[in-house]
């Protein structure tokens, strides 16, 4: 269904605070895999609410999270036509650990692929604490299945860091569990499609789908421990795309180069489902 332009180009986009606790953090870290290791003393000072907890930095994604907010029949577009295309986030400042976040979102572009085609739509996360420090900036791109045909712009055809011929510098795999849609989503991000069998089946899946924020914490997490030895100061952004959905259950492969080009497969059907990934190091961990 194509969009209503005038209706989404209308749409506030929701304006958050929420007030950070350690627990909101523990969450976030267990919810992407950290802590499958009760022994790893690297992973549990990112869940363990008394020792700090330390921030993983992809935790920027859900942040005083605007939720679903293409679910709103205001927005005009329909959403069991919507897809997360790609993400991208830069740490512009020292990540808060407790205190008030503010998150504003604005769209920053809507592209129209045809009619019968997709429309994009980009939109912009600045992210401050409760000082007013601007410490992280969002970018995303969303994928509207038959959106377009609205009279807009065709767009232009984005960069994308293409994954190396050579092998792969590392390759982790992380096995993620049936229920963990369910425990993801406890960071605010409530949209149906990760949680309704009959919802999912309606959007073309058989069964309800991983986050796609949710397979990029999974892959950040094996970047964090490959290339930054579990510290997070030496990763400063990451941009990626989604290329196919992730089951719950499924086995999660991160292949990582060392000048930080990476891409994600799911080793039961052998298919990416992370491409064209880029993070910016500041160092190579162990």
């Amino acid at each position: 269904m194509t969009i209503d332009i005038e209706k989404l180009k209308a749409f506030p986009v929701p304006h958050v605070r929420e007030t950070l606790r350690p627990n909101d953090i523990a969450l976030y870290a267990l919810s992407i895999g950290l802590g499958r290791d009760p022994l790893d003393r690297e992973q549990l000072r990112f869940v363990d609410p008394l020792q700090g907890p330390e921030v993983v930095p992809s935790m920027v994604l859900v942040m005083a999270h605007p939720g679903f907010w293409m679910g709103d029949p205001a927005s005009g577009v329909d959403p069991k036509a919507v897809l997360h295309a790609s993400q991208a986030f830069e740490i512009l400042a020292e990540l808060p650990k407790s205190g008030e976040v503010e998150s504003r979102t604005h769209i920053t572009d809507i592209i129209d692929k045809g009619e019968g085609k997709a429309a994009l739509v980009q939109a912009e996360t600045q992210l401050r604490d409760e000082n007013g420090v601007f410490f992280a900036r969002l970018n995303r791109t969303f994928f509207i299945r038959g959106g377009g045909g609205f009279g807009g712009s065709p767009g232009e055809k984005m960069p994308r860091a293409e994954a190396p011929q050579t092998a792969p510098d590392h390759s982790i795999d992380m096995k993620t569990h049936p229920e963990q849609a369910l425990l993801y989503r406890l960071n605010g991000d409530f949209n149906p499609l990760h949680s309704d069998p009959d919802l999912a089946i309606r959007a073309g899946f058989d069964r309800p789908i991983l986050h796609g924020l949710c397979t990029m914490g999974v892959a950040y997490h094996a970047i964090l421990k490959s290339l930054a030895g579990y510290q997070p100061e030496r990763l400063r952004s990451i941009r990626l795309n989604f290329s196919k959905p992730v089951f719950p259950g499924e086995t999660i492969r991160t292949e990582i180069w060392n000048d930080g080009r990476f891409q994600a497969r799911v080793v039961e059907r052998d298919v990416i489902v992370i491409d064209g990934g880029q993070v910016e190091t500041t160092g190579t961990g162990g």
